[in-house]
């Protein structure tokens, strides 16, 4: 079947016909059919009728590269003639896997030394659940097993990982969370904050941690889990007094801290990992997503020392792994792409020019009377969508006005994320000034019509 010599109708039907989506409403799917993306070079992709998408969102968080890279797609097939799988279960590696990590310790902060491979950031915050568990199982603390995680967080979609999420829509289904997972509340400054100034707030907000840590029993509490920035709950930025008084009552209390780098490492916030740009150094540090710019399914868990050790001299076998755990091919296409990222200087480009102008072009929606407020950290931008700006007033969430802002979006060839009523960009980490020009444009032109259809002005 050639596929390429269909019609857009026709691969639409077929779509519908045999393909359950992720995250979609399959009887909505099938009534419009879905867009066919068929290829893709830098920040753009095209669709089956050929018109041209400014992809502000780098697929799902993860394109940092961008599209297009033939050195990652030649890195693949060799690599492939070479050896194309084998597993790294009973005591055997390949040299991909070898290299890979090695090249992890180096790019990630000091202390972490070991990596244990997985196919996606769910598996990954799969992984890390069992981590923690076995870590103080090892250490004969057997009743430190609940997990804390936040409100609006997003750790993935897999039964364990889901738990871990902190929005109904991912329970409801299968009823989770699932036991010893617990949820306190998370820094939305702009939504929760009330009265009090950003940095107030993060201490208040980071406060919620020892509370729970206290009505639970630090006896019973194993670990805490954030994304330095909570990326699908809404792209909630941190105050920057945060994060250091979280790690300050992590380590009164001896409880291990994940930083779930899924989306923020690699570049992504203008450091190679978020915990960087917010100071802090955690035990375990989930990642997935720019690791291979999306050119290859691959995750992980780093591992620091102090867990590591506890895990290698005092544990046996570690019952836990994946068939495609270090796969060589995703492994050499990982190691390509981090490579890219060095020799472009793409965390550096981020910190010290796109970053910075990506903020001062979305400051200018401030001005506009939809939004409420804007965030940016590096590569990472949101707006606010508000029904009056000056009284801080959201819309009704069964107005669904982040969904009609999207839906003008895909109208006008830009992907964008509504993810309750903000809207979010992620860019890949390549886009160039004038591109943030266009993007701006297109996001500008996207609210203007949104504002209209809603009657703000």
């Amino acid at each position: 079947m050639n596929l390429a010599e269909k019609s857009t109708a026709e691969l639409q039907r077929l779509d519908s016909n045999h393909y359950l989506h992720p995250f979609t409403d399959p009887k909505a799917l099938l009534k419009k059919g879905a867009r066919v993306i068929s290829s893709a070079d830098g920040i753009y992709i095209w669709d089956s009728d050929g018109e041209k998408i400014l992809d502000a969102m780098a697929g799902l968080w993860c394109v940092n590269v961008g599209y297009g890279r033939e050195v990652l797609s030649r890195i693949a097939y060799e690599q492939s003639k070479e050896l194309p799988y084998y597993n790294s279960f009973f005591k055997t590696t390949t040299p991909p896997a070898i290299a890979l990590a090695e090249k992890l310790v180096e790019v990630t902060p000091d202390g972490f030394n070991q990596v244990f491979y997985t196919n996606s950031g769910s598996e990954a915050n799969d992984t890390v659940i069992r981590t923690v568990r076995r870590y103080w199982r090892l250490l004969e603390k057997p009743e430190k097993r609940i997990i804390i995680s936040r409100k609006r967080a997003y750790h993935g979609s897999t039964v364990a990982a889901a738990s871990l999420c902190g929005d109904s829509i991912y329970h409801e289904m299968d009823g989770l969370p699932i036991p010893d997972i617990v949820h306190i509340d998370c820094p939305y400054w702009y939504g929760e904050g009330g009265d009090l100034t950003p940095d107030e707030f993060g201490l208040k907000s980071a406060q919620s941690l020892e509370s729970k840590i206290k009505e639970l029993g630090p006896e019973k509490v194993a670990a805490f889990i954030g994304e330095p920035i909570q990326g699908a709950g809404g792209l909630i930025v941190p105050p920057d007094t945060y994060w250091p008084e979280i790690q300050r009552i992590c380590e009164k209390y001896g409880i291990l801290l994940i930083s779930d780098e899924v989306i923020c490492g690699f570049g992504r916030t203008g450091n190679w990992f978020g915990c960087e740009t917010y100071g802090f150094l955690p035990d375990l540090m989930p990642i997935a997503k720019g690791l291979s710019s999306g050119y290859m399914p691959i995750g992980g868990v780093m591992i620091h020392d102090r867990i590591a050790e506890v895990l290698i001299k005092k544990g046996g076998e570690f019952s836990h792994g994946y068939t495609y755990s270090g796969h060589p091919v995703a492994c050499a296409v990982a190691l390509g792409n981090l490579k890219i990222i060095e020799e472009e200087q793409l965390v550096e480009k981020v910190a010290k020019e796109t970053g910075p102008y990506l903020k001062k072009r979305w400051q200018e929606f401030e001005n506009h009377p939809l939004v409420g407020e804007v965030r940016t950290v590096g590569m990472l931008g949101a707006i606010e969508l508000v029904e009056d700006k000056d009284k801080r007033k959201f819309f009704d969430s069964s107005m669904k006005v982040g969904d009609t802002c999207r839906d003008f979006c895909v109208e006008n060839n830009l992907v964008m994320r509504a993810l309750h009523d903000a809207m979010v960009v992620s860019p890949p980490l390549t886009i160039t000034v004038e591109q943030i020009d266009e993007m701006f444009d297109l996001v500008k032109l996207c609210l203007d019509l949104t504002a209209d259809k809603f009657g703000i002005s």
